[in-house]
């Protein structure tokens, strides 16, 4: 019972929205810049069926993020995220 509550309230819920907010400190380059969003939606996109529904997330991202890999960006929205109480079974 517990459980088709939870989907009823998931269901009235809108859907979780992602904002990625990456500016020219990061990077002048267009490219460059573009490369990382990718790689964030990538991670986000992964992470999506275990984010409750309903977030407004809007992600900013930092002058370090050039030297990072998508695997980074999984691990550090992940911990973030849980941190945040923001997945299922944080």
């Amino acid at each position: 019972m517990e459980e088709e509550d939870r989907n009823v309230e998931t269901a009235l819920l809108p859907p979780t929205r992602i904002g990625i907010s990456i500016g020219k400190k990061v990077s002048k380059k267009a490219v460059v810049r573009n490369r990382i969003k990718r790689q964030i939606r990538a991670a986000a996109r992964e992470l999506l069926p275990e984010i409750a529904a309903g977030w407004t997330l809007a992600i900013g991202v930092k002058s370090t993020a050039i030297k990072c890999e998508y695997e980074h960006f999984l691990r550090e929205l992940k911990q973030l995220l849980t941190r945040a109480e923001v997945l299922h079974g944080h």
